[in-house]
Parts: structure tokens; sequence; C-alpha cells
């Protein structure tokens, strides 16, 4: 018996924990090198030190909103490895609830509880004032996370 057709690995790559822990980790993998690129458009991140800091608290929130999709895309579709195999239904479902929460998120950050601000480089979603590099973050790299992590649990 080879060592990927194992029963350790095969209960591994079939735990839902397993399947969260590498959406999340993913997702903190490749938000975090966006979060540093796009920090300084952000009010107060001139400072290299602290927004190494900063921006990785960021991709870990990031990672969360990632795992958000993952559900909402496994109760909608009703199935954990929605992602794996994707139909156009899965394409909407994940399309439409990464521009829910990242307009949400930003919007609520900036103007409800006023978490950041953008510096004038930053452009702006004409008549919601948010920035559209966060936006065009969470719509870009889920796909992305979701594919690798396809890859990564079925070999």
């Amino acid at each position: 018996m080879s060592r990927m057709n194992s029963p350790a690995v095969e209960s591994r790559l079939g735990s839902s924990w397993w399947r969260l822990a590498t959406v999340f980790a993913a997702a903190v993998f490749f938000n975090y090198p966006w979060e540093l690129a796009q920090a300084p458009l952000y009010v107060g991140m001139n400072s290299f030190s602290m927004m190494w800091w900063y921006c990785f608290v960021a991709s870990l929130g990031d990672g969360l909103l990632v795992l958000l999709i993952f559900v909402v895309g496994w109760v909608v579709l009703g199935r954990p490895e929605w992602f794996a195999q994707p139909s156009v239904r899965a394409y909407v479902v994940m399309l439409v609830t990464r521009l829910v929460i990242g307009v949400s998120v930003e919007w609520a950050a900036v103007h409800l509880a006023g978490r950041w601000a953008y510096t004038a480089r930053m452009p702006l979603v004409p008549g919601l004032g948010i920035g559209i590099v966060p936006i065009t973050q969470m719509l870009v790299l889920p796909p992305l996370i979701f594919r690798v992590v396809a890859i990564s649990l079925h070999p």
C-alpha cells in the first residue's frame, strides 16, 4: 500500500477540520503579500516595522473571511468539497459571497467602525467611498486559494 493510500492519509484528507485548516492556512499565505503590497494605500502604514505586524493581523482576518466563503459554499451547495470541481452554481455562490463580504467588511470598517482610512492614492468605488484594491483582493484571491487547496487535498 502506498503512503498516499494509507488510511491515515485518507482520513486526514477527508477530515472537515483538516480541510478548514488548509483553507485558512492557504488564505493567510496568499493574503499576506497582498496586504503588504496595498499597505501604502492606508493612512498610518508608512512604518515598515509596523506594517509587517498589521498586515499579518489583517491576513488572519482575511483567512477568516475565506473560511466564511467556504462555509457559505458548503451550506448552499450541500457538500464540503464544493470548490474541488466547482459547478457554474458554485462559481456564482462564490462570486456573490465574495462581493457581499468584501463590500460589507470594507464599508463597515471605514464608515461605521473607523478601523482604517485611505490615503489619496487609494482608488475608490464611486458612491460607496471604499477602496477598489481591497475589494479586488476579495474577488481575486479566494478562487486561487480554493484551487490550490483542492489540488493539495486531492493530489
